[in-house]
């Protein structure tokens, strides 16, 4: 078994820059970055993953190609508006589009905990199959593994996915330009408060669902309005807020967004005053951002308006050409501030 001293002597950045040696849940947001900034990329040199995308792009036999995958460890495995089923199915649907890819066939793998009723499993089967219907892909192979009573949770799935580039257009940060408009897909905040609310059994006014849906649609639809998309990026895992910022650095410009511009639902809003949450970090699965010429934004928002699952986009800010990779907000006050990166997550296994 390597000990800490191993580590310290092959890890490329000293031990002392991580916050913490261990893992734990939460351990989400800054973290994670440095830990993919810091170590993985180092240890797996690759041009592709060099791109910092949420997949790989590459040529392949005359075609061009986009592959991904993901893992969903979601708790509770059935909350308002969504599954693990749905959420594995849509998260790596999502992760193809962002790539500008469409999303073609797909991988599934369960790690199952001894004791699990069948009941569960059937309804996250069929889960799984109704949410591969919606987006039109295919689940084309697979693996089961039991892990004994007590170490595991029910049910983890693994997905990959295959998706085929048809257009000539590069959708990643590095074609992210100065005067770019940004956009986002619809309300946030709504699967970080459908999953603490079904989790902690918290009852508000109006019923929150989660926002999980695929998203393949409204980018096929972009796409085919010969759109100059220069970037997308789904929201999960740390929400709007640290997606802006992994982009900022990533091209090393500054984007500057207006709060008043973010559309939060009234009863989303509400929640998080009440649990002390930010919406700006709390996660979502079928919401994306999109970076455009700032001639294209109007045909752009229009296009989402009228594709389903993107009926409330939004313009939201724009990329301002100076450099510093940084993120700022304009407040509801019309005062500045950077947003920050989380040291951790607000919300543990939400996806």
């Amino acid at each position: 078994m390597s000990s800490i001293k191993d580590f310290t002597l092959a890890c490329p950045v000293p031990i002392s820059d991580y916050p913490t040696v261990t893992l734990a849940h939460g351990g989400g947001g800054k973290l994670m970055h440095q830990l993919i900034e810091r170590m993985i990329l180092p240890a797996f040199q690759s041009p592709l993953l060099e791109a910092r995308h949420d997949g790989a792009v590459f040529d392949l036999g005359g075609a061009r190609l986009a592959f991904t995958t993901d893992s969903y460890v979601v708790n509770p495995l059935f909350f308002p508006g969504g599954d693990i089923g749905s959420l594995a199915i849509n998260g790596t649907v999502n992760d193809l589009s962002m790539c500008g890819a469409k999303p073609m066939y797909l991988s599934c793998g369960l790690i199952l905990e001894e004791g699990l009723p069948m009941e569960t499993l059937w309804a996250v089967v069929q889960s799984l199959k109704q949410a591969a219907e919606a987006a039109g892909v295919q689940l084309v192979t697979g693996d089961t593994k039991v892990v004994d009573r007590g170490k595991g949770d029910e049910v983890f799935i693994n997905t990959a996915g295959v998706g085929l580039i048809e257009h000539g257009l590069t959708i990643a940060p590095s074609s992210v330009k100065p005067g770019d408009v940004v956009l986002v897909s619809g309300d946030v905040g709504r699967h970080g408060i459908a999953i603490m609310a079904t989790r902690q059994g918290l009852e508000f006014e109006s019923k929150i669902e989660s926002d999980c849906a695929p998203l393949n649609h409204a980018v096929q639809a972009l796409l085919a309005a010969k759109l100059d998309v220069h970037c997308l990026r789904d929201l999960t895992r740390g929400g709007l807020g640290t997606t802006l910022i992994e982009i900022a650095e990533a091209t090393n410009q500054q984007i500057l967004i207006e709060e008043t511009k973010i559309p939060v639902r009234d009863d989303v809003s509400g929640a998080c005053e009440v649990l002390g949450f930010d919406p700006l970090y709390l996660a979502n699965e079928g919401r994306m951002i999109i970076f455009v010429p700032e001639a294209e934004a109007g045909k752009t928002l229009e296009v989402l308006q009228h594709s389903p699952y993107t009926e409330g986009a939004a313009v939201i800010g724009r990329v301002t050409g100076d450099k510093g990779g940084v993120v700022k907000m304009k407040s509801r006050i019309g005062t500045t501030r950077i947003i920050d990166m989380l040291s951790g997550e607000q919300l543990p296994r939400i996806c």
